[in-house]
């Protein structure tokens, strides 16, 4: 029985042909999605803003959102933020905490839902999640922590596993994916939450497992083809990881895809995001990490062996990648 194959073992394709259009499009995609998120501003979820929201399913059709605001606004809560929730027939309601304490906080979530219920009648309401202004203040101050040094911390890996060259490319991949996944949110809309913050982190250790395969096949290939030029073997080692790259791509799209027509609307946004960042990667793989490299001036000497002193007097080469010292 012969294996299902979706690269050929001898593709020899030469994608840094397309290094300069495709680094243009990143760094204008980049500046893109940045305005978006300046401009536009992303949808936080009450995750990151604090204040009362609940889910409501209409069984029977959606009214208008302008007939919700208004009858939620009715209800006497103040103005209230109205989503779109997954389907076309559920909404998010988000209304700001009243002034008191935890006890208030609960009366008004009761109001809010007896208000929908008396509003709308055939309409399903959930529970009622409740921030407080602190805590959503910390949730924020916690996420962008935790997502800059995840980053970080992946290039200094590679920097340290592999060479600065090599750390440079893997922050500058990371940096376009994620700016990239902000600029979807903030296109469209989607709530930005904590479920949100972890489809980030998600795909950063994706690319960090797609970005240690590639690099160490260069890495293989520098030591072995000393005199070859540095695009040509950037070029051999893409496409020597190509068959892997692909056939990734494609299960994780698969069972994405699955995820976000048949799974649960509360991670719609974590599976939209991981759908688009696989994409992202797959693309960044080939054509954002390496052509850095070329840039840096990457080449055999990067991992030519040092000669020391031994205590004997003579000589001892030490490797600087992970070969034995001999």
């Amino acid at each position: 029985m012969r294996l299902l194959k979706l690269v050929p073992d001898d593709t020899n394709i030469d994608f840094l042909r397309w290094r300069k259009v495709a680094s243009f499009m990143s760094f204008f995609l980049v500046a893109v999605s940045i305005a978006l998120v300046a401009v536009k501003g992303l949808n936080l979820g009450v995750d990151f803003v604090g204040g009362q929201s609940v889910r409501v399913e209409f069984t029977q059709g959606m009214p208008p959102i302008d007939e919700i605001r208004e009858k939620v606004g009715d209800i006497g809560l103040g103005e209230a933020t109205i989503q779109q929730f997954g389907s076309d027939k559920a909404v998010s309601i988000r209304t700001a905490l009243p002034d008191g304490d935890k006890s208030a906080a609960e009366r008004a979530g009761q109001q809010l839902v007896s208000g929908i219920q008396k509003a709308f009648p055939t309409a399903k309401t959930g529970s009622v999640e409740t921030v407080s202004g602190k805590v959503s203040g910390e949730l924020i101050r916690t996420g962008a922590i935790s997502l800059g040094l995840a980053i970080l911390g992946i290039s200094i890996y590679i920097w340290i596993r592999f060479e600065w060259q090599f750390g440079v490319g893997a922050l500058g991949r990371l940096f376009h994916e994620v700016s990239l996944t902000f600029g979807l949110f903030a296109v469209t809309q989607m709530q930005f939450d904590l479920n949100s913050v972890a489809a980030l982190l998600t795909i950063v250790g994706y690319s960090l497992n797609d970005t240690i395969v590639v690099y160490d096949r260069i890495r293989e290939n520098l030591k072995k083809y000393r005199k070859m030029e540095i695009v040509p073997l950037l070029n051999l080692s893409i496409n020597e990881t190509l068959s892997r790259t692909v056939m990734t791509t494609v299960a994780m799209v698969l069972a994405l895809g699955m995820l976000l027509l048949f799974g649960p609307d509360v991670i719609f946004g974590f599976t939209a995001a991981m759908l688009f960042g696989v994409f992202i990667g797959g693309y960044s793989s080939v054509l954002m990490s390496t052509p850095v490299l070329v840039w840096l001036k990457v080449g055999p000497h990067s991992f030519v062996p040092r000669t020391t002193a031994g205590m004997d007097g003579g000589e001892r080469v030490e490797r600087k990648d992970d070969g034995a010292v001999v």
